[in-house]
């Protein structure tokens, strides 16, 4: 799950600041509202992928996909953006708990395989 995870976070980030550079070109938008909203996406997204192996990630994640969508009532393409990651932050946890299931299955009967009959 951490995998799915941290790629959904990195890709956030990149996205979240490919967005930004567009975003300052709307005039109704003020750099200083673009890069707040921006700038602490992108942070907390980079943090929150070195706080996966702890408990609670998962749910500071959905946190962060709640304010992006959130921060829709500063930069209102934050509301679609948002959205869409929300959506992909649920196939990372959904599919990645069902990839480690598989992983953990394989490795344990690898373990059993190897390990020497006692008989």
């Amino acid at each position: 799950m951490r995998t799915l995870c941290a790629s959904t976070l990195i890709g956030e980030f990149f996205i979240v600041g490919f967005a930004g550079l567009v975003a300052m070109k709307n005039p109704d938008l003020t750099q200083a509202q673009v890069w707040t909203v921006c700038g602490v996406t992108m942070l907390l997204s980079v943090l929150l992928c070195g706080m996966l192996s702890r408990p609670g990630a998962v749910q500071i994640g959905w946190a962060l996909q709640i304010g992006l969508i959130a921060s829709g009532f500063v930069v209102p393409m934050m509301f679609f953006l948002g959205a869409v990651f929300a959506g992909l932050w649920w196939c990372s946890v959904h599919y990645g708990r069902k990839i480690d299931a598989i992983k953990a299955s394989w490795a344990a009967r690898q373990a059993e395989a190897a390990a020497p009959d006692a008989a």
